[in-house]
């Protein structure tokens, strides 16, 4: 069961390189959520009660819901609909985050002569996520879009928590939601100050800025 949604949860990752439209990216993010939330039902035994209860609220309501919520208001409203002139083509991302994916599944692998309690298919997966997350902040304009890269990759890692997630104490994650949440809400506002200010919505659009 965890595999297949480990793997789920990468073909989501193959899905956004491969689109244009920024609600796909949102639904993407919607999904990924909901699979983080499943592998943490799946880990409930390895999983301090109280950890585990904090992760299920961030997984379904902050990752499956409110962001993704909040995401596709600032797209409506701003009226976002595709990714404008991105850096690469479909093809030539897909090409790029299935070698990514090849690197991730390659390092995992490889770290096993180091230590036996890695699992690799979440290293694997979730390293993967990590470097397309900041594939996507590099390759495409739109700041939306950057934002979305961000949670992306706060995904992957967020997975390859889940393997030392016993540990973590309560407080660690309370932390790291409470940085993504704001991070997301200033994110959110400053698009719609950008495309109120200058009609304009990709990254270029910040070379006009001034101190």
């Amino acid at each position: 069961m965890n595999s297949f949604l480990i793997i789920a949860f990468g073909i989501m990752m193959l899905f956004v390189s491969t689109t244009s439209r920024l609600e796909g990216y949102v639904k993407a993010l919607a999904v990924q959520g909901f699979l983080l939330f499943l592998l943490v039902v799946t880990d409930f035994g390895k999983i301090e009660l109280a950890s585990f209860i904090f992760l299920a609220v961030e997984t379904i309501a902050f990752k499956t819901i409110i962001i993704p919520l909040f995401l596709m208001r600032t797209i409506r409203k701003n009226e976002f609909l595709r990714e404008a002139a991105p850096s690469l083509s479909h093809f030539y991302s897909l090409l790029i985050v299935s070698l990514i994916f090849a690197f991730g599944f390659f390092i995992s692998y490889w770290s096993l002569k180091f230590g036996n309690n890695i699992r690799p298919l979440y290293f694997g997966i979730s390293l993967s996520a990590i470097m397309t997350g900041l594939f996507i902040i590099v390759a495409r304009k739109k700041i939306i879009t950057h934002v979305m890269g961000y949670m992306m990759l706060e995904n992957g890692i967020f997975l390859l928590s889940l393997s030392i997630a016993k540990e973590m104490p309560l407080i660690v994650n309370l932390g790291v939601l409470l940085d993504i949440f704001a991070g997301i809400y200033l994110l959110g506002l400053f698009v719609n100050k950008i495309q109120n200010a200058f009609d304009e919505d990709h990254i270029d659009t910040l070379t006009h800025l001034k101190d």
